[in-house]
Order: structure tokens, then sequence, then C-alpha cells
């Protein structure tokens, strides 16, 4: 059972434990969560819902960005690009996530390299999947996003010169 204060996933959304109430409905414990991203909104749940997931530990963290230069960018179709984004975003899975910034990021990367318009949908999703990524992992780092951010490329490039 988590306590107030502490912080856990809820679906795909980081969360802080504001309060513990007790058999609020079905004579069931409910957790009222504050989402990190919109501290305006405020979910309450079952404290034994299987929504509910721990961060991920330093040492996950560490031992997932030893991957991420072996995490392959997506080779699809462009038509079928944007339902794969979406569908790699939902899974909540932390490798997924790095395979739409890595192939965001390719894509806009050569679109600049060969004086094109950035693709807005990559933008997006590129976003999306920072967004997801960087609020849990700046709370375990105990960084602000951009911290996070700029903590996390350079662990790749240290990763990427050995």
């Amino acid at each position: 059972m988590y306590k107030v204060d502490e912080y856990l996933k809820c679906g795909k959304d980081v969360c802080k434990v504001k309060e513990i109430k007790e058999k609020r409905f079905n004579d069931m414990d409910y957790y009222l969560l504050i989402p990190v991203k919109d501290e305006s909104l405020k979910i309450e749940i079952p404290v034994n819902s299987d929504k509910l997931t721990n961060l991920i530990s330093k040492e996950e963290l560490n031992n997932l960005l030893e991957k991420i230069p072996n995490i392959e960018p997506i080779d699809i179709e462009e038509k079928f690009l944007e339902n794969e984004y979406k569908r790699l975003l939902a899974t909540g899975n932390y490798e997924d996530i790095i395979k739409v910034i890595k192939t965001t990021y390719l894509r806009n990367k050569k679109r600049k390299e060969n004086n094109k318009k950035l693709a807005e949908k990559d933008i997006n999703y590129f976003e999306l999947a920072e967004d997801s990524l960087y609020n849990e992992f700046s709370l375990v780092l105990g960084k602000n996003y951009d911290e996070t951010k700029k903590f996390i490329i350079q662990k790749i490039d240290e990763i990427a010169i050995n």
C-alpha cells in the first residue's frame, strides 16, 4: 500500500498520493491522487486497482539508458506510422516510448538536413513521448524536467562513446 506523499503511476500518469480515504465505496479504501502533469486534477481510485504501479527504479532507469542505442526506430510504411505511434505510446512500455522518440527525432533530423519542413505529426508524438518519460524520470532522479532531459541526453552520449 502506498503512503501519503508517495509517487506512483496510475495508468500512464505519474501521480502523488494526496490522501487515503477509508471505505468510500463498496467498503473499499481509495487513494486521492494528484497527477504531476496537472495538479488541478484529482483521481480517486481503489487502493487495490491494477492500474497502480511503482515508478521505475534508478537501477532500472540506468539499465534502460544502456539499452537505448540498441532500440531500433520504427520501420513501417508512412501511412501506418501514426497508428504505430499511438499503439506504442499506449503500451506504456519504456522501450516502446523510446522507439517513438528515436523515430520522430530521426525523421525530423533528416527533414532538417534536406531543408524540408518538419512534420507536425512527428513533432507532436515526440513531445508526447518525451512527456511520458521525463515526468517520471525527473522524480526518480530528483531533477526538474529540463535537467532530466539534459541528463538523459548526456548519458546516451556517454554510452555511445564507450
